[in-house]
């Protein structure tokens, strides 16, 4: 039963590592199979390490795919904990399922429908936001697509909206999973619900929340690409902002078609990942063990 599953993980993620030596390739086509092309083509070492490396945009990119990912990672968290907390102490059940499967429909939502979704609230001429807001009160309308200050906040929030039903589904599932007879002991000594919530979920949480962090740690440079590029609408007057290695790596292959730079991308992000990932379950293990990935 667990062949087709394990035939798919080795076709879809383990095969395509051979990719990786694209990275030390100047890969070019000159006609024929993929494998002919790789090996006419010549090894040069790191040069397209460097070349992504040095390029003007390497800052801006990496400082933005850092930043929103942190922000992802603790901001997302602390509301979906917030929200399956909320849920499970609702007494109406019925409302609850409600609830929960109204929150997690944006989860089901392509990014491009999400884009459409958010233009007609923030296009300039025919958005809801000025034509039922801003120009009512008297203010001008704002060019959303133009004004770069705007965006971290907006990317951030349809990153939470999108993903933070299901995220919360898998605290609840958590939360339900705790013994019962913790919050009647606790009862029987007085404790309110907030000191419940306080001494007994949270804590009780603490597991999957470190190995959810951990795991959002381990994708820290890689960004949703759908959220970054659709979302904005792909506008360049906001892509100091906007632009991540995703998007960069991407406008790269699609104006210069450098396979090979664009290898080396996807190459650094997964090295520093691992990195990432290595080192930051050392640090949980030297604190608690337990809570530890491996």
């Amino acid at each position: 039963m667990t062949l087709p599953g394990l035939l798919l993980l080795l076709a879809l993620h383990y095969l395509p590592i051979g990719g990786i030596l694209i990275a030390f390739k100047n890969y070019s086509y000159s006609g024929g199979s993929f494998f002919r092309n790789f090996a006419n083509s010549p090894w040069i070492g790191f040069d397209n390490f460097a070349f992504f490396l040095n390029t003007p945009d390497a800052f801006i990119i990496t400082r933005n795919t850092i930043l929103y990912n942190l922000a992802f990672i603790f901001l997302g968290t602390a509301i979906s904990v917030f929200l399956a907390v909320a849920f499970n102490e609702l007494r109406n059940r019925r409302m609850a399922k409600i609830y929960q499967t109204t929150i997690l429909l944006p989860y089901f939502l392509s990014w491009i429908a999400v884009s459409y979704l958010f233009f007609g609230f923030l296009s300039a001429d025919k958005g809801i936001l000025n034509q039922l807001v801003f120009e009512p009160l008297g203010q001008e309308g704002i060019d959303w697509y133009n004004r770069s200050v705007y965006w971290p906040y907006i990317l951030v929030f349809a990153n939470v909206w999108k993903y933070a039903g299901y995220n919360c589904i898998v605290y609840l599932a958590a939360i339900i999973g705790i013994d019962n007879d913790y919050y009647e002991a606790a009862a029987l000594d007085g404790a309110s619900k907030w000191q419940q919530i306080r001494y007994i979920t949270i804590p009780s949480l603490s597991t999957v929340i470190t190995l959810l962090v951990l795991l959002g740690i381990g994708r820290m440079f890689f960004a949703d690409f759908g959220l970054f590029y659709q979302v904005p609408m792909n506008s360049g007057a906001i892509f100091d902002v906007t632009n991540v290695i995703d998007t960069f790596v991407y406008r790269a292959l699609m104006n210069s078609g450098d396979i090979g730079m664009s290898s080396a991308a996807s190459t650094f992000q997964a090295f520093v990942g691992f990195i990432l990932v290595v080192l930051s379950n050392w640090i949980v293990k030297k604190i608690d063990s337990e809570k530890a990935i491996f």
